[in-house]
Parts: C-alpha cells; structure tokens; sequence
C-alpha cells in the first residue's frame, strides 16, 4: 500500500529517481526554469523549496553542508542558491516556485509544465 508515503516512484528504482531530482533542481537553479511533465515537477518543487528553506537560514557552515548533502553534484549551483536565490525570500514564509502548465507533449500526450522561481 502507497498510503501516506508522500513521495512519487516516477517509474525509476531510487537511486536514479534521486539522481534525476537532484539534477534537475540543480538546472532550476543555474537556469531559472525549468520544463517537465507534471508529476516529475511536483517532486522536484518539493525538494527545491526544501533547499531554498535550509539555504534561506544564511550562509552558515551547518546550512551549507545540508544543502551539500542534499546537492552534492555542483557546487557552482550551491554557491548561486546562497548568493542569488536564497537571499530574495528571506521575508516569503514559503512558496518560492511558481508552476505554469503547457499543455500536453505532441509525441505521448504527457502534460507538461514549467517551473519557475516567483
């Protein structure tokens, strides 16, 4: 039973859903944006507000290494969410991305969507 566990499997064993979490919120992050289906971007708003909330603390020794721990592929991005984005909703209690859908994919008819920093 699925019942509670608050997570999507997205059809990926854990370790590559992780993976692919962490890689696309790493994208937000560099780029902005970022356009996917639906269901892969309610799991990655929901680890990027994650970060942005431990990133929203300051640049603090303990902030940075769960944010490490949590993005530990690219540091560059690590460095950009505590400089850039993380400092902008220092007053927002919570919500930092916005979802815009954009229809269905023309090849699967897959809802797509993009998501944003607001």
């Amino acid at each position: 039973m699925m019942h509670q566990s608050g997570r999507k499997k997205l059809n990926m064993k854990s370790s590559h859903r992780k993976a692919v979490l962490r890689n696309q919120v790493i994208h937000l992050i560099t780029y902005g944006k970022l356009v996917t289906t639906k269901p892969r971007l309610k799991e990655v708003k929901k680890l990027a507000e994650k970060v942005v909330t431990i990133a929203r603390e300051g640049n603090h020794f303990n902030a940075r290494r769960r944010v490490q721990a949590l993005l530990p592929y690219n540091q560059a991005a690590v460095l950009k969410l505590f400089s850039e984005v993380a400092p902008r909703y220092v007053d927002r209690p919570g919500g930092y991305t916005r979802m815009i859908p954009l229809g269905r994919r023309t090849s699967d008819t897959a809802p797509i969507a993009q998501l944003e920093w607001v």
